[in-house]
């Protein structure tokens, strides 16, 4: 069952290429759930599309089956480049392997590494107080724990 449906899945995403695969879980009680996102987002209309792509074309009498079809939630982590190439601009707040915790915009994403800018507040070179100075890192993918755009309202 899962072959079928991940062919049916890739034939739905071919449909509109600004979608893309976050995760496809089929349970042992045929319970199928995909998870979508989109360089332009997701739609309601986006999800509905692809639950009839696979819904219409599996066999109720072969499978007994439940579908739900939805968009990475905003809180959820950025798992694959071309999420990150889609928040450029974005806040993101990144924990890396090495526990170190950056929150800073996303200026740039590659197939390898993103690059992140910020603000920090150091003590002056020379004489008391603080200065702010402008921060820029670029993470490579393999180090990056966890990464998660901030939401802002």
């Amino acid at each position: 069952m899962r072959e079928k449906v991940a062919q049916l899945l890739e034939s739905a995403l071919e449909e509109n290429k600004s979608l893309f695969l976050i995760d496809l879980n089929i349970s042992e009680e045929n319970q199928i759930r995909v998870i979508l996102d989109g360089d332009k987002g997701v739609t309601v209309e986006d999800c509905m599309m692809v639950s009839r792509a696979i819904e219409h074309n599996l066999d109720r009498e072969e499978y007994d089956f439940s579908l739900e079809v939805m968009s990475a939630g905003a809180s959820e982590p950025l798992t694959f480049p071309r999420q990150y190439k889609k928040n450029i601009g974005r806040s993101l707040k990144v924990k890396t392997k090495n526990d170190e915790k950056i929150e800073g915009e996303l200026t740039e994403a590659n197939e390898d590494s993103i690059t992140l800018k910020w603000s920090a507040r150091e003590p002056k070179p020379i004489g008391k107080g603080k200065v702010t100075v402008q921060k820029v890192a670029t993470l490579p993918y393999k180090d990056i724990m966890e990464a998660k755009v901030m939401i802002t309202f």
